[in-house]
């Protein structure tokens, strides 16, 4: 299958790709979390959740050329799963960074995350893992009528990449995201309309990334 659509991730557990098994990012999430192996997920990474999910884009993955572009954009044309986008953005990998960035956040209208190394990426997963048991433990996301309590899980991750950005903090990157409502929102803002949530200089270090 294109993405494994079907999958129960067990309560407190992670279910990842056998491709990744004995890697770093592995190795770490071992003893931290609960870590089953399947080699059937297809696109998909990591399963955090029944809804939740992690594309990992390595290193090598980048500097590769375009395959993983394909493989982010036939996971959004065939997936209902909340994916969220981990980039290991490395000296080496840092000059596609931005085309990653272009296409997961502003066409493909997904969460993206840059992380140093592996090490980061498990610390990340391990974070987003305990937010799926707290989200899991209040049954939200069993209900579909529940929209609003099914999109809380985005809200750390949009919180972590908005203040990726130059002078944008995590208060300043609360009132961004009250304001625009989502990332792709405060991407096309105008310098005038980001002054008044965040003042001239920051505004204009936001509109230049």
């Amino acid at each position: 299958p294109v993405t494994a659509e079907s999958i129960v991730v067990p309560y407190g557990h992670v279910i990842g790709n056998e491709k990744w098994r004995g890697s770093e990012v592995a190795q770490r999430l071992q003893g931290k979390v609960r870590l089953i192996f399947e080699d059937s997920l297809g696109l998909v990474d990591f399963h955090l959740s029944n809804r939740t999910c992690i594309l990992l884009i390595s290193e090598a993955d980048l500097i590769a050329g375009d395959e993983f572009k394909q493989r982010l954009v036939r996971f959004r044309n065939a997936s209902s799963l909340r994916g969220i986008v981990i980039v290991e953005k490395t000296q080496i990998s840092d000059q596609y960074f931005f085309t990653v960035q272009k296409l997961v956040v502003l066409e493909l209208g997904m969460v993206l995350l840059p992380v140093a190394n592996q090490g980061e990426a498990s610390q990340l997963i391990i974070q987003l893992v305990s937010f799926c048991v707290r989200e899991q433990s209040r049954d939200c996301g069993t209900n579909p009528f529940l929209r609003k309590q099914r999109t809380q899980l985005a809200e750390p991750a949009m919180l972590q990449t908005v203040q990726h950005i130059p002078g944008v903090g995590k208060k300043k990157a609360l009132l961004l995201l009250q304001q625009f409502g989502s990332i792709h929102r405060l991407c096309n803002a105008s310098v005038s309309e980001l002054e008044q949530v965040v003042g001239q200089i920051v505004a204009q270090q936001i509109h230049t990334f």
